[in-house]
Order: C-alpha cells, then structure tokens, then sequence
C-alpha cells in the first residue's frame, strides 16, 4: 500500500434513535431509588417482626407461670416448694421452680413500684419449662396442683400467644401491603416519565411511523430504556438498604436494632432481586403506557 493511499474508514456505529441521557434522568433515578429504598426496608421490618413473633411463640408455648396463694399457717415459700414438686411430676413439664420473694418482686415492681410491694404480701411464683414437642395443658398441671393441696392458677399465656400471632401476621401483612404501594408508586413514576419522554420526541415517533416501524418497536425503545434505569436505581436502593440494615445488626447486638425487630445477616439476601424487580415493573410501565400513547397518537 502506498504511503498516498487513502486510510481506511472506520467504521461508524449507528446512534441510538432514543439518546442515553435525559436532563431529567437525575431526578427519576433518586425518585425510583428512594422508592426501592422504602420498599427494601419495608421487607426488611417485615422479616424482622416475623422472626420476632416467631421467637415469641416459641417462648411462651415453652414455659408456664404459676401464681400460689398459701393457705392456713403454710408460709409463701413453703407452698411455692410443694407447688413445683406436684408439677415436677406432670407429664410433659421439664423442670418447675419455685422463684424467690426478690425475683418475684423484680417481675411486680415495674407494674406496681417498689413502694407499694413493700406494704403488699407479694405472692409466690413457680416457673414451669414445658417439652417444646409434648408441652403440659393448663388442665393437667391445675388438676395435679389439686391433687397436692395448692391453692395456685396456672397461666400458660394462651392470651398473649394469640396476641403475639396477630401481630405476627399484622406485621407481614403491613409490609406486603407498603411494598405493593411503594411498586404502584414507582410503576406510575415511570409511566409519568414515559408519557414525557414520548411527548418530547414526538417528531421522531412520527418519523418512526413514516418509516414504517410499529407501535411495538417504539414501545420497546422507551421500555428497554426505564428498565436499565429502574435497575440502576433499584441497586442503588437496595445497597443503601443493605448498609441500613447492616448498621441496625451490627450497633443492635444479636437481636438486632430492637428485641421487637430483630434483623438477620440473611434478611440482606431478599434485597437481591430489587434490582430485577425494579427492572421489571419499569418495563411494564414503560410499555403498557407508550402502547397506550402510540395508539391515541394514530
């Protein structure tokens, strides 16, 4: 090749017929990542106050308390002893202790005050630790503390097993429902951006139509476009929810930021997807709202 020749040309790639950045990109992307961000912590509350609920049930299916009223000339302490060797011996009862006057006191004195228990004649307390797989009924152990004498009532927490289980479900409940409106809400920020985005390009969607592309194929150009957005801002979201709950499992101790919201190293594995499903419910959006337009605009 002589040194006059021509070099040859390189090889032009076609521009894209939507261009890749918006001035208004900036302000969509922070609006659908704060919504990721809601969304994610949203599930995040949700699996904690489930674990908690679930922690809870365990607790009180596992134990039982014991209120004995002495009778005659028999002191507390006596029929608090006599009352956990008859549940000793029920079928189904682990272990049963008799508390003492300072650890029955320290359960009273935040519902009643330290002032008032000491003018009061505080009962006695036995703790009972029922077989996680075969617990004792509230029946068998007050029909064995008759059996012994002991004037006592048995409360195996049946009430505040029912209260935890509908918190339990409220709990889920209430995250479904914020992560289902916290989609709706970003589902309609895209179609707001959609319907911006076509009716700033309305000459090119009308050169698009002249040269015979259809309703489809541009569709798919502004749809293919929110979705690489929405999926930015999703990990943006989910990375900041992820150092959130981070730092509530880390500064919260093994329990996590609360006893009642529990958070787990493995709750961070449900913020995965966020990105995909972001992705997901921006391409819908984009799509069913630029078909919509495409339509009315023919």
């Amino acid at each position: 090749m002589s040194e006059d020749a021509p070099a040859p040309s390189r090889r032009r790639r076609a521009a894209p017929l939507l261009p890749p950045g918006d001035a208004r990109d900036g302000a969509l992307v922070f609006v659908v990542s704060v919504l990721c961000l809601l969304a994610c912590l949203a599930t995040i509350a949700a699996l904690g106050a489930d674990r908690a609920a679930h922690g809870w049930r365990a607790q009180l299916t596992g134990a039982a308390t014991v209120l004995v009223r002495p009778s005659g000339t028999e002191t507390a302490d006596a029929a608090a002893a006599r009352a956990a060797e008859a549940l000793s011996g029920v079928k189904g009862v682990s272990e049963a202790d008799a508390l003492e006057k300072e650890k029955a006191e320290a359960l009273l004195a935040p519902w009643l005050g330290r002032d008032i228990l000491a003018d009061l004649p505080v009962p006695r307390l036995v703790s009972v630790e029922l077989n996680p797989k075969a617990p004792a009924t509230a029946d068998a152990m007050t029909r064995a503390l008759e059996a012994a004498g002991v004037d006592a009532t048995v409360d195996d927490h049946t009430l505040w097993l029912k209260d935890v289980l509908k918190a339990g479900a409220a709990a889920r409940a209430a995250g479904i429902v914020t992560a289902a409106l916290v989609a709706a809400a970003a589902a309609a920020v895209i179609a707001f951006a959609t319907r911006a985005g076509l009716a700033a390009r309305r000459d090119l969607v009308g050169v698009l139509h002249l040269t015979g592309a259809e309703d489809r194929f541009i569709a798919g150009l502004f749809q293919v476009r929110f979705a690489g957005m929405a999926a930015r801002a999703g990990l943006i979201g989910a990375v900041v929810a992820a150092v959130l709950a981070g730092a509530a499992r880390l500064f919260g101790g093994p329990q996590g930021l609360t006893p009642i919201l529990p958070v787990a190293w493995i709750d961070l594995l449900a913020l995965v997807p966020c990105p995909l499903v972001a992705a997901l419910i921006a391409a819908g959006a984009a799509r069913v709202t630029a078909l919509q337009i495409l339509q009315a605009m023919a």
